[in-house]
């Protein structure tokens, strides 16, 4: 094959190993993400917190990420993830970081939504010359039915795919905002059914963006 035009990273994380933590180990992984949601500027205003919604994990470099939303009373989301080194065989997980927000824009309040998204810059990207773009985990849940798998494209170009396999939810690892190598990319999230027939696409931004 000719080298490419586009050298673009694709599927550089691991796939989820872990659907949802469960036992002592959520227990763990949600005290930690409630405690940091409670350290947020106006979270009292938020309304009382519901259940955590966990999504699958993913490995990149050796962070595992366990992405999570929470709704609120007030009609708002607590979202977020909590990462953590994965130890060696043997061992247990350290160096552990919380990254939190929240959102008053949710599923609830915009019907034509058909994807229902929430993404975090994880790391940086720089490619050959001046192209550079940012890492970014984005994790969903499909507001459609008949999907099965969610996939990551750059232009015509897959990065990134996850089964749906526990309740509809999904988590990709794949860059986003690519500059440098020819048009400018941003990440569109599409669904697809059994038959590989496309059901929604979803990008990351704002149509005012």
């Amino acid at each position: 094959m000719p080298p490419t035009r586009r050298p673009l990273p694709r599927f550089v994380a691991e796939p989820p190993r872990d659907l949802e933590p469960s036992g002592r180990w959520g227990q763990a992984l949600e005290e930690r993400f409630m405690t940091a949601c409670a350290g947020l500027e106006g979270f009292d205003s938020l309304g009382k917190p519901g259940d955590v919604e966990w999504f699958p994990e993913r490995t990149y470099a050796g962070r595992a990420y366990v992405p999570a939303v929470v709704p609120t009373g007030a009609g708002c989301e607590l979202f977020g993830y909590v990462s953590y080194a994965r130890p060696q065989e043997g061992g247990e997980p350290g160096d552990f970081t919380v990254q939190v927000d929240f959102t008053d824009e949710t599923a609830d309040k915009n019907a034509d939504w058909k994807l229902d998204l929430n993404e975090e810059v994880i790391a940086p990207w720089r490619g050959p010359g001046e192209a550079s773009g940012e890492l970014t985990l984005v994790w969903g849940t499909p507001l459609v039915p008949g999907g099965v798998a969610a996939t990551a494209e750059l232009g015509d170009d897959t990065l990134d795919q996850c089964a749906l396999v526990q309740s509809d939810r999904f988590t990709l690892v794949a860059l986003d905002a690519v500059h440098g190598i020819g048009d400018d990319l941003y990440l569109e999230v599409k669904l697809w059914n059994r038959a590989g027939d496309l059901l929604a696409v979803e990008t990351l931004y704002a149509e005012s963006e």
